[in-house]
């Protein structure tokens, strides 16, 4: 049997339509004899009006009392009309209704959303929703109240949503821990605030709170009932793919990508907002966020605490590696506190472990001591050779870290590093497993970082007795990867990127913090060698006696690197005050005592005494001759040197023509590449110069060049050297245009390796002024 139909809606809105126009009747004709005599009528009107006043009164409220009843009978009636097969009302369907559009099926247990029903799909159940209450369904964490530096971030976002190929746009911002994730994704939000209809931001690291938290925008969608047992995660679906203006989901803090990958519509005119820790997304959907830049992590400590001290904001914000979380967690006890940045500075270098525990960040769950436990947790739990890899990186310094090359040492020496994973496939999945809770960087080229925090933190759990183990894990493996020879040019892209943690790790006394100093002085950079050799000499004068070879070395080598550094004269006293040690300690003809001898020598000349560093070198060389033979390096270095300051001391033609003897014994002992033969060549072009003959200077110098480039680096002292010289016999053989513009070009990169106060910067000034005129 058919249902009967439904009430026409034209018939149900007669009776209201007749009730106002007999209530209007009524009050014309009550107020026609109010209104008569101010409208003038005629007099007979008047009268009958009159006359009629008081059936006219009786008529009116009879009349009201009838329009009362009719209303009041009308709603019973319409609150009791019954909707067809069910006996649930029927809600109004139209541009206000929960949903619009055609049926939207999604899930595997699908919902059918369609006009104002939900049903499920082969449990067929018809329920009338909820409606759905005025505005905008919104679900926000407050603003953010000081979000700096983070503009270009949030144009970037901005620009991925816009330009996502498919709606719903989807883009995880991801991060370590405390980097502002989150705050980003809300300063978004609310700017945009207006452009959506629906904004719902859901915690997603439990499962159970996102499908509650869905559940209550499911109710608020009108499509779910409080006792409702259909997935609100299928509801809320259904109902996004159905809506035609825009929308936002919010999924805060998720694991990775297969704890939101239910939850997610695949429908939509919208936007999806994910922050995580992990990095594994795919790079289309993926926005990796970084800490700020140190500028503006400093500005961000001034405004927030009222502070006006920009140099401590500076060396706060390095220190706190400008991480957000830790930037707001200090702001917030040095406001707390009435302290100021200095003295939170001064405790963060003195109770560390303290002071990051204190402090309540706004806008952050938990504090910087505590921020990275779960995780820390979790590794230990699964990965156990991850936790191991972390608190080996840990002990390294916070600058990148050649992972792979020290890695690659704990095959050789076992002891001490049984946790660590060794082969390529363990290694991988060690480093992916950090990197899902962003605690490393991304690896590239072997090298990854780990934020100065996280490094703090991790050490800072372990006991002394653990953290010394992994010390001295890390520094046989740092020992182990430093080259064997710091005066290989090939190695010295090796121990650039040791230097850091060589600096960190390595004591004193190990040959791996020599070699590294001095490849520092080798490469040319002749400044922290000698800082280097400071602490070194200290150090070792201290542990091992004033007079103990090693303290010895050191000093020789820290009297060398002094004068290379610009300071003739002092490299001078220290080897003269050296030398006499090194003659009873090891003896007058001992190597070391002679190579003394022999640095002393020059740094006299350089000092400027050209005949005694003549004089002492040719007595240097009869003992060198005798003890080592004529072709040893040390021989050959010497009887260099005696060239150099013969020619020094005045006589230019035998300095050219001892060093033309020479040349061809370097090049047979030494290759015609070695730094002493390239040495060789230089000073012979330059004496060929000083000996009359400029032109053949230059050409001598142009030959020598390239290979100057090659052997040393484009910036390396010898080359910038041989680039003076160059521009000086450029000059000379009659070109003092091209000098001018060669020495302009040489003296800024000069003032940048060398320092402006470095001699040899000084000369190219000078040598610039004098060509100035032939150059103008």
């Amino acid at each position: 049997m058919g249902s009967p139909a439904p009430p026409s809606p034209d018939k149900g809105r007669r009776w209201p339509r007749a009730v106002v126009g007999l209530s209007v009747l009524l009050v014309v004709a009550g107020s026609a004899g109010f209104l008569a005599d101010p409208l003038h009528l005629p007099d007979e009107l008047l009268a009958v009006l009159d006359q009629r006043a008081s059936v006219i009164s009786m008529g009116m409220g009879m009349a009201g009392l009838l329009v009362a009843g009719l209303a009041l009978w009308v709603q019973v009636r319409s609150s009791a009309a019954p909707d067809a097969g069910t006996g649930t009302a029927v809600p109004p369907s139209g541009p206000d209704s929960p949903v619009m559009g055609g049926p939207a099926l999604t899930g595997a247990g699908a919902v059918a959303v369609s006009g104002s029903h939900v049903d499920h799909i082969g449990d067929v159940v018809y329920r009338a929703p909820r409606p759905r209450t005025a505005g905008r369904p919104t679900r926000l964490a407050p603003r953010p109240p000081q979000l700096t530096g983070r503009e270009e971030d949030l144009d970037a976002l901005r620009r991925r949503l816009a330009a996502a190929p498919h709606r719903p746009g989807v883009l995880a911002v991801h991060g370590l821990g405390g980097v502002g994730k989150t705050s980003l994704v809300l300063e978004h939000a609310h700017r945009h605030l207006h452009t959506y209809d629906l904004v719902w931001q859901i915690p997603a690291e439990d499962p159970t709170v996102a499908s509650a938290t869905l559940a209550a925008l499911a109710a608020l969608l009108g499509v779910r009932d409080a006792d409702d047992t259909a997935d609100p995660i299928d509801q809320v679906h259904a109902a996004l793919a159905a809506r035609t203006t825009p929308w936002l989901l919010i999924f805060d803090n998720a694991s990775d990508a297969s704890a939101v990958q239910e939850l997610l519509p695949p429908a939509g005119p919208g936007h999806i907002l994910i922050t995580s820790r992990s990095g594994a997304w795919p790079p289309a959907q993926s926005l990796e966020l970084d800490v700020l830049d140190r500028d503006e992590a400093a500005a961000f400590l001034l405004e927030r605490t009222a502070d006006d001290d920009p140099a401590t904001a500076a060396a706060l914000a390095h220190e706190l590696g400008a991480l957000p979380l830790a930037l707001e967690q200090a702001g917030a006890y040095v406001s707390d506190t009435g302290s100021t940045l200095a003295d939170y500075l001064r405790m963060l270098r003195t109770q560390r472990a303290t002071i990051l525990a204190q402090g309540k960040p706004w806008g952050y769950r938990q504090r910087v001591a505590s921020t990275w436990q779960l995780s820390f947790d979790q590794l230990a739990d699964h990965a156990p050779q991850a936790i191991a890899l972390l608190r080996l990186l840990a002990c390294y310094a916070p600058e990148a870290i050649p992972y792979r090359l020290l890695l690659d040492q704990a095959t050789t020496l076992g002891a001490g590093t049984g946790a660590l994973p060794r082969d390529t496939a363990a290694v991988n999945a060690a480093v992916a497993a950090l990197r899902r809770y962003s605690l490393l960087s991304r690896p590239v080229d072997g090298m990854v970082s780990l934020h100065r925090l996280v490094r703090a933190v991790t050490l800072d759990q372990l006991s002394t007795r653990e953290r010394e183990r992994w010390r001295a894990s890390a520094a046989a493996l740092l020992e182990g990867a430093v080259p064997d020879d710091p005066h290989s040019s090939s190695a010295w892209p090796r121990f650039a990127q040791l230097l850091p943690h060589v600096r960190a790790l390595l004591p004193a006394d190990s040959r791996g913090l020599w070699d590294t100093a001095r490849y520092l002085g080798v490469s040319g950079d002749y400044h922290t060698a000698v800082l280097l050799f400071q602490e070194i000499t200290q150090q070792c004068t201290t542990s091992l006696g004033p007079e103990d070879p090693d303290t010895l070395a050191a000093r020789h080598d820290l009297g060398r690197w002094t004068g290379w550094a610009g300071d003739a004269a002092a490299a001078r006293d220290q080897l003269a005050a050296l030398l006499p040690v090194r003659a009873r300690v090891l003896g007058p003809e001992h190597p070391h005592t002679l190579n003394t001898r022999h640095d002393l020598a020059v740094w006299t000349g350089k000092a400027g005494d050209a005949a005694a560093a003549r004089d002492q070198l040719a007595a240097l060389l009869l003992v060198q001759e005798r003890i080592s033979g004529p072709e040893h390096l040390d021989t050959l270095a010497t009887r260099h040197s005696v060239a150099w300051w013969t020619g020094e001391a005045g006589d230019a033609a035998a300095a050219r023509d001892q060093l033309a003897a020479l040349l061809p014994v370097q090049v047979r002992v030494s290759g015609p590449e070695h730094p002493h033969t390239l040495f060789t060549q230089h000073d012979l072009a330059w004496y060929t110069g000083k000996a009359g003959d400029p032109s053949a200077a230059r050409d001598q110098l142009t030959a020598l060049l390239p290979a100057r480039v090659r052997v040393s680096g484009p910036e390396h002292p010898y080359t910038l050297n041989t680039r003076h010289d160059l521009a000086i016999w450029t000059g000379e053989a009659g070109d003092g245009a091209a000098a001018h513009d060669q020495l302009r070009t040489l003296l800024p990169i000069r003032e940048r390796v060398l320092g402006p106060e470095h001699p040899g910067t000084l000369a190219t000034r000078h040598e610039l002024v004098r060509w100035a005129d032939e150059g103008g």
